[in-house]
C-alpha cells in the first residue's frame, strides 16, 4: 500500500497537468505557467492582476459588488470572477487586462474552478444550493446540479473526476461525480462543524482538506464555543476513519489560532498551508502520508490583517497570502517561510472608521478577545448568521443577520440593547473575555449611553451597522402570481401579519421607549428562557436564506412557521387559511425585499444608526 502511494506521488510530480489552476476556491489565483497571479478584492469590488516576475501590480478591473471566488481557465490568462451580491460571473482577458463578458446566474455565486483542460468552469451558488458547469468557451450555463445547502467551498479532482463541495453552515462535504453530475459520496462530521467556506483535495492521494470551525452551541465561553480546524477526508471508500477532524488550537502545545479560512497545498504535495482570520497567522505544515497523523507543525507565521487567501506558485518556490483588510498580497520563501515581497493589489476603499471597525469585528485579539478563540466574525462572517441557535445565559437565541440592522435598533431579540456600543459587554464578558474598548474605570451601562466613550467602539458600531440587503433572487421577474396572491394575504386584516412586520424593514422594531415587544406564544417553548415571553419584531427581509426561524430556531420552514408553532394564532392569523394560502404567503415572504427598502425608509423620514 506504501509502495502504490509512492508510485502515485512520482507520477503527480512529474505530471505536467496538474499544473493547471484553479483547482479549489479561492478570492487568489495563480496562472499555471506562474507568470500572473489575480486576487478578486472583495471590498473594492474589483479583481487585480499581478505580474509575479516583478511583483508589480499591472492591472484593475470594476466587476461589481462582493466578488468572492476567482479562477484562471484552465492552462491561460483567461480567468473569471464570482461577483457574491450582483449574482454574476465575470470574465476577464488576463493579457489584454480587460472585461470580456459576464452572464447573471440565480443568487449568490460563490467558489469558483476551471476543468484543469479548461473547458468548464464550475461555481457554487450558495444560495439555493446549486453547482453550476458552465462552458467556459460559450460562457453558458451546461447543467444546474442540486449539491445541499449553502455551499460554497468547491475543488476539482482530475484524479477521479470529481467535484469537493461544502456545505457552509455544516461543514458536510459532497463529492459529485463530473460526468453524470449526481452526488456520489459525502462526508458528515461534528454536528458542531460551522462556516466550511473552501475545500482543498491531495493532487495524488486520495485526501481532501477541509479549513473549518466548530460551534458549541451549549457553550457561552469564550474557552469552549469556537475551536479550529482542519478535517482530513479519506475520500475512497476503505476501513479506517473517513474524516479525521484535527484540532489546530491543540496543533503546537496550547497555542491558540482562529477562524481558519482558506488553505492550499504545495505542488510537490509536501506542505500544507492555512491562513486565520482572526488571529492573523498561519500555520505551515507537513503533510504525513501515514492515514493516521496527516499534518506535522513546522511553523507558525504572523502576518498581516484579515487573511483570506493562500496560494503556492507552481514552482513551489513562493507561496502568497492575501491580507485583505491591508489591501495586499505578501510573497513568501518557502524555504525559509520569510516574506520577500508586498504588493499593494488595490486601494482601501473604506472610510477611516469604517475600517479601523471592519478591523476589530474580525479580531480575535486584545483588545477584542484575551484568549484568541473567538471574535465577532465567528458567529456574524461579512454580516451573515452562523445558522446556529445559542444557549445563551439568556436563553435560547438564533444568530440573526446584520443586514439592515441601522434601521432597526434595537437589537437582541429581547431588545436588551439600543446601540452596538453596548457590545462592550460582551467583549468584556465571559463569551470573549477581551480588554475591552472604553479606556480607564469607565464601565459600559446597558441604560446610558456607551455612545462616544471610545473611538474604537464608535468604529465597531459603525461597521456593523453597514451591512445592507440585496434584493430577493425569487423577485428578479417581479412578483409571480402566487407571490401577489400572497401579498395579499399578508396585508389583509384577516391575518393582521403587517400589524407587526410593518414599513420598509418588516417590522415595527423602535428606539423609542419603552420598546415595543410582543408576546407570540413561542416564550413558553425553551425552558431555559429567562427574558421573554415577549420579544422584538424581527425584520423579513432576506428571510428566504436565514433558517431556522423564532427568537429559539425550533422552525426549521416557513411554513412551520406559520404552521406548527403559530399555536392560537399568537402569531398572525393563519389558522384559518387554506393550503394553498399559505404557500401563497410563503411565496410572497420569499420574494422580500424585491425593492430597496432604503429608499422608502428615507421617503418615510425614517433614519439609520451610522455609529
Amino acid at each position: 500500500m506504501r509502495a502504490q502511494a509512492v508510485v502515485a506521488l512520482i507520477a503527480f510530480v512529474v505530471t505536467p497537468q496538474w499544473l493547471a489552476a484553479g483547482t479549489s476556491n479561492s478570492l487568489m489565483d495563480i496562472s499555471a505557467d506562474g507568470t500572473l497571479l489575480a486576487c478578486a478584492n472583495r471590498d473594492n469590488g474589483t479583481v487585480s492582476l499581478v505580474d509575479l516576475p516583478s511583483h508589480k501590480v499591472v492591472g484593475e478591473i470594476p466587476v461589481g459588488h462582493k466578488p468572492e471566488g476567482v479562477s484562471f481557465i484552465g492552462d491561460t490568462h483567461q480567468l473569471a470572477a464570482t461577483v457574491y451580491a450582483d449574482d454574476q460571473i465575470v470574465f476577464i482577458d488576463g493579457d489584454a487586462r480587460r472585461e470580456t463578458g459576464r452572464i447573471d446566474v440565480f443568487d449568490e455565486p460563490y467558489g469558483i474552478v476551471s476543468s484543469p483542460d479548461g473547458t468548464r468552469l464550475y461555481v457554487t451558488l450558495e444560495y439555493p444550493g446549486e453547482v453550476l458547469e458552465i462552458d467556459a468557451q460559450s460562457r453558458s450555463v451546461l447543467r444546474k446540479l442540486p449539491v445541499g445547502k449553502f455551499v460554497r467551498g468547491v475543488a476539482y479532482s482530475d484524479r477521479d473526476r470529481r467535484l469537493y463541495v461544502t456545505e457552509y453552515h455544516t461543514g458536510v462535504v459532497k463529492a459529485v461525480d463530473v460526468e453524470n453530475g449526481k452526488v456520489v459520496d459525502q462526508w458528515r462530521g461534528s454536528r458542531s462543524d460551522n462556516l466550511a467556506r473552501h475545500v482543498a483535495s491531495h493532487p495524488a492521494r486520495p485526501k481532501v482538506y477541509l479549513p473549518h470551525i466548530r460551534s458549541k452551541v451549549t457553550v457561552a465561553h469564550g474557552a469552549g464555543s469556537i475551536f479550529p480546524y482542519v478535517s482530513v477526508i479519506d475520500s475512497e471508500p476503505g476501513e479506517g476513519r473517513r474524516r479525521k477532524p484535527i484540532a489546530l488550537d491543540a496543533f503546537r502545545g496550547t497555542f491558540v489560532v482562529a477562524n481558519p479560512w482558506e488553505l492550499a497545498v504545495s505542488p510537490d504535495a509536501r506542505r500544507l498551508y492555512v491562513v486565520f482570520a482572526g488571529t492573523d497567522d498561519m500555520y505551515v505544515c507537513d503533510v504525513v502520508d501515514d492515514d493516521y497523523r496527516e499534518l506535522k507543525y513546522v511553523k507558525v507565521n504572523n502576518l498581516g490583517k484579515n487573511p483570506r487567501a493562500v496560494r503556492v506558485a507552481p514552482d513551489n518556490e513562493t507561496f502568497y497570502v492575501y491580507n485583505t483588510l491591508d489591501f495586499e498580497v505578501v510573497a513568501y520563501d518557502t524555504e525559509s517561510l520569510k516574506p520577500t515581497a508586498k504588493i499593494g493589489v488595490c486601494q482601501n476603499p473604506l472610510s477611516d472608521e469604517i475600517w479601523r471597525g471592519k478591523v476589530l469585528f474580525y479580531s480575535a485579539l486584545q483588545p477584542m478577545v484575551s484568549r484568541r478563540w473567538i471574535s465577532c466574525a465567528s458567529c456574524h462572517p461579512d454580516g451573515h448568521s452562523d445558522g446556529r441557535t445559542w444557549h445563551n445565559p439568556e436563553g435560547l437565541r438564533d444568530t440573526t443577520a446584520l443586514f439592515g440592522m441601522a434601521w432597526t435598533h434595537p437589537i437582541h431579540w429581547s431588545a436588551d440593547r439600543d446601540e452596538v456600543q453596548d457590545f462592550e459587554h460582551t467583549i468584556r464578558s465571559q463569551l470573549m473575555q477581551g480588554r475591552g474598548l472604553i479606556d480607564g474605570d469607565v464601565h459600559p451601562s446597558l441604560e446610558k449611553p456607551n455612545r462616544g466613550l471610545s473611538r474604537d467602539l464608535d468604529a465597531l458600531a459603525a461597521y456593523s451597522n453597514t451591512h445592507k440587503f440585496t434584493l430577493s433572487p425569487h423577485a428578479k421577474q417581479g412578483l409571480s402570481e402566487s407571490a401577489q396572491r400572497g401579498r395579499k394575504v399578508f396585508f389583509s386584516e384577516k391575518t393582521k401579519c403587517a400589524q407587526c412586520h410593518s414599513g420598509p424593514f418588516y417590522t415595527d422594531s423602535r428606539l423609542q421607549q419603552p420598546f415595543l415587544l410582543h408576546d407570540v406564544g413561542t416564550g413558553d417553548d425553551d425552558p431555559s428562557e429567562k427574558m421573554g415571553p415577549k420579544y422584538d419584531t424581527p425584520t423579513l427581509l432576506g428571510i428566504y436564506r436565514t433558517a431556522p426561524y423564532l427568537h429559539h430556531g425550533k422552525a426549521a420552514t416557513l411554513k412551520e412557521v406559520l404552521t406548527t408553532h403559530n399555536e392560537d394564532d399568537r402569531h398572525g392569523r393563519t389558522s384559518h387559511l387554506s393550503e394553498g394560502e399559505i404557500d401563497d404567503l410563503i411565496e410572497f415572504l420569499k420574494c422580500l425585499p424585491y425593492e430597496d427598502p432604503e429608499i422608502e425608509a428615507k421617503k418615510s423620514g425614517l433614519k439609520a444608526v451610522l455609529n
